[in-house]
């Protein structure tokens, strides 16, 4: 994949709540310490895919553990934010096969607020991190909603 970086360390979208989970989630997830030290935008530069980034990914391929470990920590992110705004347990859920077909759960008690299929996960990534907050920030107000309409099922 290409080295160059395409996020910026004094791009304003790194301190919002989201990018800032997101990086909180990349770092839990490192249990080898490889982004000790080092920067969000560079934490984060894997998850947007530009064009060029795009056309070196083979369109049929098996995804890596530090793809699903993206995955993840998309997801992950996501139920966090939930917690945060409903003071209410989010459990993510994230099943893949190993060619990168699965499924993307977040419950909220007994309440699924979030069921999203997962296709291609070898190719998963955002133009920008701005795409992706916006894509985050989607799931987020449908689970809030939903949250909203169902709480009896949300608190059990």
């Amino acid at each position: 994949m290409t080295t160059e970086t395409v996020v910026q360390d004094n791009d304003p979208i790194l301190d919002t709540d989201f990018i800032r989970e997101m990086t909180r989630q990349m770092r839990a997830l490192d249990t080898y310490g490889v982004y000790n030290g080092q920067a969000p935008a560079k934490i984060l530069d894997p998850f947007v895919l530009t064009r060029a980034r795009r056309q070196e990914i083979p369109l049929v391929g098996d995804p890596d553990e530090e793809t699903i470990a993206r995955v993840k920590a998309f997801y992950n992110a996501i139920a966090v934010l939930i917690e945060k705004e409903c003071r209410l347990l989010a459990v993510p859920l994230v099943h893949l096969t190993h060619e990168g077909f699965g499924r993307a759960l977040i419950t909220v008690g007994k309440l699924v607020v979030m069921d999203r299929t997962v296709r291609d996960v070898h190719r998963f990534g955002f133009e920008s991190l701005s795409k992706m907050k916006d894509e985050a920030d989607k799931y987020l107000s449908v689970a809030l909603e939903r949250i909203g309409q169902y709480p009896q099922v949300a608190g059990l």
